[in-house]
């Protein structure tokens, strides 16, 4: 699978997400270092680190509504550490990982200022490159769209042809309890019938348990968090 992966969507909307990515890649590349308050806490985000944006409390809050005291829990994909320092808000060992180790700094960092750092192992990885052990609870905030990365600021907002998506089902069962659940964010500012089928092909069942649309040059767009469990 490469950039031109074929999404499950008109010719159209895919040229559209690709000029909203455009869009994207152009503010990225002027990121300044960030202080956010977020669900209480204060988070410090670096350039080329994924910035908090107004969808993030859809996973952040379903991670608090879901957690559970006992739960081991992976952060794929960290970013500055957001899910990880939710999750160890309530469990006591949480590991939290990403490819990139801007964003590895930044979250021990956040983790340390949210006063959570003992909760948390940080390490970069490459998906379950660098990951022992399973979990109870899995959170994956993907990024949403195809295309080629053109630098590390927008690694973490484009994934060639799903290439880490895909490698991420194929995998994920070895890392995941055998009752364990994942919570996996998505939109349809991505190709998200493809998600469907990732899901479906690797054998688990999704619920929405939280939902926001908004209206972007006059197209709906809808973001989900999806509750995730084998069949």
């Amino acid at each position: 699978m490469t950039d031109e992966h074929k999404p499950r969507m008109s010719p159209d909307q895919a040229q559209k997400l690709r000029e909203w990515q455009n869009h994207l890649y152009s503010s990225l590349k002027n990121q300044q270092i960030t202080t956010v308050n977020f669900l209480g806490r204060t988070f410090v985000v670096p350039p080329n680190v994924h910035m908090i944006n107004p969808m993030s409390d859809l996973i952040g809050n379903s991670i608090l509504q879901q957690i559970k005291s006992n739960d081991r829990v992976l952060d794929m994909g960290t970013g500055c550490g957001v899910n990880a320092i939710l999750a160890a808000a309530v469990s006591n060992e949480v590991v939290a990982v990403d490819i990139n180790q801007i964003a590895i700094d930044a979250a021990k960092e956040n983790a340390r200022r949210n006063g959570v750092a003992e909760k948390i192992s940080f390490s970069v990885s490459d998906l379950f490159d660098s990951v022992k052990g399973t979990f109870d609870l899995i959170v994956f905030d993907p990024p949403f769209r195809w295309f080629k990365p053109r630098g590390i600021c927008e690694v973490s907002t484009t994934d060639e042809g799903y290439k880490s998506l895909t490698k991420f089902f194929e995998n994920v069962h070895s890392y995941l309890k055998p009752n364990g659940r994942m919570l996996i964010c998505f939109g349809s500012s991505g190709d998200l019938a493809y998600l469907y089928e990732l899901i479906e092909r690797a054998g688990f069942t999704k619920e929405v348990i939280a939902h926001r649309d908004m209206e972007k040059e006059g197209i709906k767009v809808d973001y989900y968090t999806f509750l995730v469990t084998r069949k």
